[in-house]
């Protein structure tokens, strides 16, 4: 395998620190300036309550947020730290997997995977930014055991210690979101189709990890299943066939992939499939999840922050495929392919929010960017403040310093406030749900004593705030948590559990009946 000049591994080195440098500064800037998202919000508000688990995912996130917080402060920038310092710990993964085998190809995967726009714009914090870390780290462990297993051709003290290590990591992969599974699968299909004589290794991955899987397992226990619920039944219930969802997942790799480094694959094919069978574990470990998510495809929309826990892998492969001239011309095209991202970021920020009021969705804008007017004008003395969505609710807790509560059914997303909130502590007082679209009061009546509605204005866009005084729990409970009972709730008989806040609150018991 070719090699770079010494002066050349100086000028390489050079831009790596550059890069990492320039990149770190672009997300710590975009993670000051840009508002908190819904998601991002719902997240703070795990780290606020905390617990071994929430109702959609593991836990990983919010204890990061929760860290984050205690050492910076509340800021949206200090809320997204772990996701600005992500890719400078993913890069670390990666030389510390692949340097051993050859430093300047192990730098150009490095820099070509910071040089990817996703790396200097992405700064929201998500489920995916604790996966994406583990999930690096889990298969740089794999590299260098199964390294120092086929070069020793035993398993020696270190090599168990390292699958271990790649266990662990696995584990807290799986702790930040199920599909941490997808990377145990890929190292399944490794060990099966070309290592089955190291299959303890494989084993001993597993046991590392299982431990931590225990974890999400216990708390699902005592909380009525919600994270098997949520993820393999509730949000599926209406997934359906589209010819249209594969290539959207088609198109969006294309783009994460780059239009250059796609024109550079087909170019030296020969030697993609050259580079694919003398790189089988990471050839596995990027190829296997993506290939499960084309198969999911065809009736789920594959979210583009669901493959970057094994978008890492592509640039290994591409760093040990290319010639070093074709990766200096893969680096010009990301640069140049960064760069278009880089103008139009910079552009849009020298727009003022009022300037996109013809945007549909301009009251969502107005919603994050000026949750603090918002609130400002619908909050009151001995008032309780609620909204109707997950998202909002977060958004304007975060504003208001509070936990705002989700006043309806909510959405099949994030209904953490199941588990958290005690809707007969608020039975008899006066809650103001904030709307934003003009509500009918037909839908709040049954639930208070009186109601009213009153308009406001933020920046532009149109709000309401239902003014409901002497809450009704007992009608709430009636309607509202009987049918979410019904459409949330019903998990298998054969599931044991041992404790259900909701159901308990709702019932009395673990387990409620439809």
């Amino acid at each position: 395998m070719s090699s770079i000049s010494p002066p050349g591994s100086v000028r390489l080195s050079r831009w790596l620190w550059f890069v990492a440098l320039a990149s770190l500064l672009m997300r710590l800037w975009v993670s000051a300036v840009l508002p908190m998202t819904g998601d991002e919000a719902l997240f703070y508000w795990w780290s606020r309550f905390p617990d071994y688990g929430y109702y959609d995912h593991p836990p990983m996130v919010g204890w990061w947020i929760a860290a984050s917080r205690a050492l910076l402060g509340e800021s949206e920038w200090a809320v997204r730290m772990t996701a600005s310092l992500l890719p400078l710990g993913v890069g670390a993964a990666m030389w510390w997997a692949w340097a051993p085998e050859n430093r300047e190809r192990a730098a150009w995967a490095v820099l070509l995977f910071w040089l990817a726009p996703v790396n200097w714009l992405g700064a929201l914090v998500t489920t995916d930014t604790p996966l994406i870390l583990w999930a690096a780290w889990s298969a740089a462990a794999m590299v260098r055991a199964e390294a120092r297993t086929q070069r020793v051709g035993d398993h020696g003290q270190s090599a168990w210690a390292l699958y271990g290590l790649s266990g662990v990591f696995l584990g807290l992969a799986f702790l930040s979101k199920y599909f941490a599974v997808l990377l145990g699968v890929a190292y399944a299909a490794y060990f099966l189709a070309f290592q089955r004589k190291n299959w303890r290794g494989l084993m001993w991955v597993v046991l590392a990890s299982l431990p931590l899987v225990a974890v999400n397992v216990v708390w699902n226990l005592h909380h009525c299943w919600t994270n098997i619920m949520f993820n393999l039944f509730n949000r599926n219930e209406d997934a359906a066939f589209s010819a249209g969802k594969p290539l959207a997942y088609l198109g969006m790799m294309a783009y994460l992939i780059s239009p250059v480094v796609i024109w550079l694959a087909i170019r030296h094919r020969q030697a993609l499939t050259a580079t694919l069978r003398s790189q089988k574990l990471v050839a596995c470990m990027a190829l296997v999840p993506l290939v499960c998510f084309g198969l999911m495809s065809g009736k789920k929309v594959i979210g583009l922050h669901w493959v970057l826990g094994f978008y890492p892998f592509l640039f290994v492969l591409l760093a040990w495929m290319l010639p070093p001239t074709a990766l200096k011309t893969a680096a010009k095209g990301l640069a140049a392919f960064l760069g278009l991202h880089l103008l139009v970021a910079l552009g849009a920020s020298t727009l003022n929010l009022e300037q996109l009021q013809s945007f549909k969705h301009y009251h969502r804008l107005v919603e994050a960017a000026r949750a603090k007017q918002v609130v400002a004008q619908a909050q009151a003395p001995g008032v309780v403040l609620m909204a109707r969505a997950y998202s909002s609710a977060s958004i304007y807790g975060y504003a208001a310093g509070h936990h705002v509560p989700v006043f309806g059914m909510g959405s099949v997303h994030a209904r953490q406030d199941d588990l958290v909130f005690d809707y007969r502590s608020v039975n008899g007082k006066t809650i103001h749900v904030i709307l934003d679209r003009e509500p009918d009061l037909i839908d709040y009546r049954p639930y208070f004593e009186s109601v009213r509605v009153r308009p406001i204005q933020v920046s532009g866009a149109d709000f309401y705030v239902v003014e409901g005084q002497g809450f009704r729990y007992e009608v709430y409970r009636n309607q509202i948590m009987a049918q979410i009972n019904r459409l949330y709730y019903r998990f298998p008989s054969w599931l044991p559990v041992q404790g259900c806040a909701f159901c308990e609150r709702y019932c009395g018991q673990a387990r409620c009946q439809p």
